[in-house]
């Protein structure tokens, strides 16, 4: 399925009326669990407090927000320092759970276990596509591949014009203008995922190791901090381009590049293009229940858009104090269930169904 920036745009305003709240649930008291039911869980009371991944910013604010509509005793905040802020964060026990775009790495976990005084979990809770944002005026349909991506944004490939464009945009009116290169400067997942895929699609081009310090990879441009800093600098420049969650690229109604996989047409990004990625992604898991995924970002599957980034609710097993297990627990029911239904109106795709059931009995077995 195809569909320009507009097309997109109508898709997810038409849907957005589709996101279905929780069911009207008391508070419990002074507790913090409480025994009254959502439509999707159970309501707690109490402060719970989080912090990490900016791509699911959109996401959680929008649970976080039908949560506490129905479960007045709900106190919960999300702080968006980025997915290597809040790993620092989930280590030091300072946070009840984090987000974050990489499943934790070997030493992590190991750390994590430590920490928590039981098995640590990544949860994939959001399937977030990273855009190829841009804009450029009189340039509404545009095509890439991970060479040319991969050319662009180490500074080889400098004008709009260049033949390595134009042989991909063969009926494109391209100017020569320069192109300005934005990504991450903070410390992200978005990075991690993004280099991946460049690692994976064009190696001899992209040659360092997949980080998510960006200031490893030699990109060429501008950093901007948060993946709203890098949509609002892409919209600010003309000729400018950068990889960004999708819906951070949808709410600043930027132009988004179709990718040429070599499986006959290019891919536009989409919802559904999105989740056939995340479909086909394997489980590598660390633990019983935990959910690290490794996704192939060098299909060539005819439905599935390559960019695509997981990003994790990572939380303890079992919780010292068992009643802020229990919120954490009723909380990220929501997420992977009632919670899956408002993302694509977000420009995020809901996890694929039997994934999603993995998870939801992961999470049922947090105390």
């Amino acid at each position: 399925m195809k569909l320009n920036r507009k097309g997109l745009a109508t898709t997810f305003a038409g849907i957005a009326t589709a996101a279905v709240l929780l069911s009207a649930c008391s508070s419990s008291g002074g507790s913090n669990a409480g025994s009254d039911t959502a439509a999707a869980g159970t309501c707690s009371s109490g402060d719970l407090t989080a912090e990490g991944s900016t791509a699911q910013t959109n996401a959680m604010s929008q649970w976080i927000k039908d949560y506490q509509s129905q479960c007045s005793g709900a106190k919960i905040s999300y702080n968006p320092t980025g997915s290597g802020a809040g790993i620092t964060g989930f280590l030091a026990g300072t946070d009840d759970f984090v987000g974050s775009d990489a499943a934790l790495s070997a030493d992590e976990f190991a750390q994590a276990k430590t920490r928590c005084g039981s098995a640590p979990l990544d949860l994939p809770m959001v399937v977030g596509p990273i855009a190829i944002a841009y804009k450029l005026s009189g340039v509404d349909s545009l095509v890439l591949d991970g060479p040319t991506i991969a050319k662009i944004f180490l500074g080889q490939v400098k004008t709009w014009d260049d033949a390595a464009i134009k042989a991909l945009n063969p009926d494109a009116t391209l100017p020569s203008t320069p192109i300005s290169v934005v990504y991450r400067s903070d410390s992200s997942g978005t990075t991690q995922n993004f280099e991946t895929y460049l690692a994976a699609v064009a190696p001899d081009i992209f040659t360092g190791t997949p980080d998510k310090d960006s200031t490893k990879a030699g990109f060429a441009g501008q950093g901007a901090e948060k993946s709203q800093g890098v949509a609002d600098a892409i919209s600010s420049t003309e000729g400018a381009i950068g990889y960004d969650e999708f819906s951070f690229a949808v709410a600043s109604s930027l132009s988004t590049a179709s990718i040429d996989t070599g499986a006959g047409s290019p891919i536009a990004l989409s919802k559904d293009t999105a989740a056939a990625a995340a479909g086909a992604a394997q489980i590598a898991s660390q633990g019983d229940g935990d959910y690290t995924l490794k996704l192939d970002y060098a299909t060539k599957a005819a439905d599935a858009y390559p960019i695509v980034l997981v990003t994790y609710e990572i939380a303890c097993t079992k919780y010292s104090d068992s009643a802020k297990g229990t919120f954490v627990k009723n909380f990220l029911s929501y997420a992977a269930s009632g919670g899956q239904t408002a993302l694509a109106s977000l420009g995020y795709a809901p996890l694929p169904d039997d994934l999603r059931t993995k998870v939801a009995a992961s999470v049922d077995a947090i105390s």
